[in-house]
Parts: structure tokens; sequence; C-alpha cells
């Protein structure tokens, strides 16, 4: 399992929800290789999984059952309830 958090640019806020996500991932004990990256670099292909905020979902071109949508990127509750929801647990 791959998942990839994405920002617009691949630096600072991507690189912050990979941490989150990765301390999530954790508290909920589910295995993933998790990275970052812009959203000009992300394809379908390159991850199972891709965590965004809201602002640029909706342009990333990528399956909707592959996203999953972050409203506040600094919440930590809000990415591990929506991870949670993504792998039911």
């Amino acid at each position: 399992m791959k998942i990839m958090a994405v920002c617009g640019s691949g630096l600072g806020s991507s690189f912050m929800m990979e941490m989150n996500i990765k301390k999530v991932l954790k508290m909920i004990d589910v295995t993933a290789d998790v990275e970052h990256s812009d959203l000009g670099s992300v394809t379908p292909d390159v991850a199972d999984v891709f965590v965004m905020a809201k602002d640029i979902a909706y342009s990333a071109n990528l399956p909707e059952d592959k996203v999953i949508i972050i409203n506040n990127i600094i919440d930590l509750k809000e990415i591990e309830q929506k991870v949670r929801t993504y792998f039911n647990k």
C-alpha cells in the first residue's frame, strides 16, 4: 500500500500531511509507505491512495475512490477520521 500526500508545490504542506498520515497509520495499526508530491507529478499509478486538500482535489484528475479530501490539512483529528474511514478501522 502506498499513500501519497499531495499539495500544489510538493513542499511544506504535503510533507506536513505525510508526517500526520504516518502518525495516524501508527495509531490505527495500518502499514503503508507514505510519500509526498506536487499535484503536477501525480498520476493514478504512482500510489494506491492520494490525500490532498479540497482546493486542489477537484483538479487532480485522479479516480474519486483513490482520493481522500482534507478540509484542514493541519487538523490531525480530521486526517485520522478520514484515513480511518478509508481503511474502515
